[in-house]
């Protein structure tokens, strides 16, 4: 049997590691366009803001140690389009120049997603960057050492752009972002969330503006301003966080389901609309747990554990995913913010008889030294009190207590039940009524 993979990263290779650990005699051929492979991108602020220094922390394994394993990964190959009446592709060897078709029985396609060019005049300035490759960081790290670069503006308040915006202060440079939402990470987390990220970013000195797009970026040859409807802005440096859209282009003419956005929809065994086809990562929709709908959450711990599932599937296993809860986290300067299942405005677009409760409360006992807030919210059924989605935010130990709420969604427990579950209680970690219990008691 002949496995064709198109992509080399999180969710392509773990599918080809599995596959060729599921079936030795199988043909396993994986396509990659670059030349870097396993790349975790979700490291990249943090290189930049010199949290480590070596960037082969940030891939799993070489592209000589995959093909040791018995895996024939070609990079520097580009996919062009899929046939599935001859059932071939047509690849690119961008070194040589040449196309060739490609014959599989089994496909997966795991392409990852591009970042959204905002429709902005001067993105082609010089010092204007995606953070998305490890070219980018390459190139941006040794910039942010420079004197010269002091007035850096992010455009976009997602997890990448928070993200860059604490690299940035670390790195002690003058930071502003601009976000056209009336809010930071407005798409996964609620108001009272976004509220306490908000203030900790202007505390710590970021310049943030809400509800306010870029317009343009003005220099001769090297950007040096940011032009927005409401104002303009010195920029040295310019880094945009304004999303990422899948990389499915090219399946426009196969009929594969696709959202509206291009992610490939896929069922809980990986497979897409097309007969022996698979896709996974940022390139598709992963099934929700809660929803039981078609989700997309370009997350790398949903790309690595499909992969996994699917490179069994590709050899004939009929292994199906769980579903996602969207579980994330971000650290925002002194700040910790998680997310799981669903939020008040998810379940609200769902139609759903839902109740929230909001609590405050502290990490520790109130003895312990540096002592933070803690801020949970409860998402729940109003009919049975059972748990649909839970942020929480605050001082240290936030966003591990969003893998209890996880845990707690799987389980089918109530809010009841939460008020009342067995947690680690001491001084330095948590109070004898830890906050999940204190949001559990008072939800009614």
């Amino acid at each position: 049997m002949r496995i064709v993979i198109i992509g080399a990263e999180a969710a392509g290779m773990s599918a080809a590691a599995k596959a060729r650990r599921t079936d030795r005699e199988a043909e396993i051929i994986v396509f990659e366009q670059s030349q870097v492979v396993s790349f975790g991108a979700c490291g990249l602020p943090y290189y930049i803001g010199d949290s480590f220094d070596d960037s082969g922390f940030m891939a799993e394994r070489s592209v000589e140690q995959f093909r040791d394993s018995g895996i024939d990964l070609r990079v520097g190959h580009r996919v062009e389009r899929v046939d599935m009446a001859k059932r071939t592709l047509l690849v690119t060897d961008l070194d040589k120049g040449h196309s060739f078709p490609q014959p599989f029985d089994k496909l997966m396609i795991a392409t990852g997603a591009a970042p959204v060019a905002p429709p902005i005049d001067g993105l082609e300035l010089d010092r204007v960057f995606f953070l998305k490759t490890l070219e980018d960081g390459l190139t941006i790290k040794p910039l942010l050492a420079s004197d010269e670069v002091q007035d850096v503006v992010v455009i976009g308040a997602g997890y990448i752009g928070l993200e860059v915006a604490e690299a940035l202060v670390h790195q002690g440079k003058r930071v502003r972002v601009i976000e056209r939402a009336g809010r930071v990470l407005s798409e996964s987390f609620d108001a009272e969330i976004s509220e306490l990220m908000e203030a900790e970013l202007i505390r710590q000195g970021v310049q943030l503006h809400l509800n306010e797009s870029v317009t343009s970026l003005e220099g001769e040859g090297q950007v040096r301003q940011v032009v927005s409807e409401l104002g303009q802005y010195p920029a040295d440096l310019v880094i945009l966080a304004t999303g990422v859209k899948p990389t499915t282009e090219f399946l426009a003419d196969t009929g594969i389901d696709r959202l509206a956005n291009g992610a490939i929809v896929i069922d809980p065994q990986g497979r897409t609309s097309l007969p022996g086809v698979y896709a996974a990562g940022d390139c598709a929709t992963v099934p929700h747990r809660v929803s039981g709908r078609p989700a997309y959450l370009p997350l790398a711990t949903s790309a690595n554990k499909l992969g996994r599932m699917i490179g069994e599937n590709l050899c004939g296993r009929e292994k199906v995913f769980p579903g996602t809860l969207g579980s994330a986290g971000v650290k925002v300067l002194g700040l910790e913010a998680g997310r799981t299942g669903l939020s008040e405005q998810e379940a609200q677009a769902q139609g759903l008889a839902f109740s929230t409760v909001v609590i405050n409360d502290k990490n520790t006992t109130n003895y312990v030294p540096e002592q933070r807030d803690l801020r949970v919210k409860l998402v729940y059924r109003t009919e049975d009190k059972r748990l649909l989605g839970g942020q929480v935010a605050g001082g240290p130990g936030a966003v591990l207590r969003v893998d209890a709420l996880a845990a707690a969604i799987v389980g089918g427990l109530t809010t009841e039940d939460l008020g009342m579950l067995d947690l680690v209680y001491a001084p330095p970690f948590a109070r004898t009524w830890d906050a999940l219990n204190v949001a559990g008691n008072v939800a009614r």
